[in-house]
């Protein structure tokens, strides 16, 4: 396989959960860009030229059912891209246990085979995971989209920093199940973006870590930036990379961690679990 075909998705197709804006549709863009025949599964309306739209609400499992089942087969890369802000009704389930129900229907039905893989977007806020590593997994435990739902509401967790944690700790966890059935499955944690989700609480979204990036002269990320990143890690340019989260934060995190950043030591010590 040459460089050149090792980026491609020619003959390939990929879903792109939550590819109407954002992240996604930058995503969306570039995977026909490179080749894929696309399926955009959201809940707003899909406007992208080129690729086939499925409503889906991650709220309602009957909802996710109806798109995957609409989708049919075979998928070759399945991208989890929906998100919702902090106090967003049914977080966990837009942000998590939704594209969970998808992943593992797609899997278990082998409708993403061997030769596939999954992309997740987490978050910074998702980088302690491995600080409530048992709780976590506790919560993986459920078997299915109910008893996920019912754990959330006898234990917590219907918050953003959770939602971005489960996602953590559901690419390391199946890291080697997937890979024995030939899938491979990572995730990136964007640094701020700018994205609509950003743009409808810029101080929260965009404030963060902007001294940072005024003192090395960067941009809060654009959303094809942040896809490029994602649709690499299923393409098999990305073969020997698995049940990893690749920090996309322009290196806010790595600098605040060996205090070469040290303003923002204290965040990201609490953000990672280090009090």
């Amino acid at each position: 396989m040459s460089a050149f075909e090792a980026f491609r998705y020619d003959g390939r197709r990929a879903v792109v959960v939550g590819g109407a804006t954002g992240m996604g549709r930058a995503a969306a863009e570039l995977l026909l860009d490179a080749g894929a025949e696309v399926v955009v599964m959201d809940y707003a309306a899909v406007d992208l030229e080129g690729a086939k739209g499925i409503h889906v609400d991650l709220a309602e499992k009957a909802s996710i059912d109806a798109a995957v089942d609409e989708c049919g087969g075979p998928v070759h890369a399945l991208f989890s891209c929906a998100g919702v802000d902090e106090g967003t009704p049914n977080i966990e389930k837009i942000n998590f246990i939704g594209h969970r129900h998808i992943i593992e229907r797609m899997v278990g039905e082998g409708t993403l085979d061997a030769g596939g893989a999954v992309a997740m977007i987490s978050s910074a806020a998702g980088l302690g995971w491995e600080s409530n590593l048992a709780r976590n997994m506790e919560y993986l435990a459920t078997p299915d989209f109910d008893t996920a739902v019912q754990w959330v509401a006898e234990n917590g967790g219907a918050d953003y920093m959770s939602t971005k944690q489960a996602i953590c700790t559901y690419v390391a966890a199946n890291a080697y199940r997937f890979l024995k059935q030939g899938i491979r499955i990572n995730a990136i944690a964007p640094g701020p973006t700018d994205t609509p989700l950003a743009q409808a609480n810029p101080e929260q979204w965009l404030g963060f870590g902007a001294d940072f990036r005024a003192d090395v002269g960067v941009e809060a990320s654009t959303p094809l930036e942040q896809a490029n990143a994602l649709v690499f890690l299923c393409s098999p340019a990305a073969a020997a990379l698995n049940g990893i989260t690749v920090v996309t934060d322009m290196g806010y995190f790595s600098a605040a961690v060996t205090e070469q950043w040290p303003q923002a030591t204290p965040t990201v010590n609490f953000l990672l679990g280090r009090f």
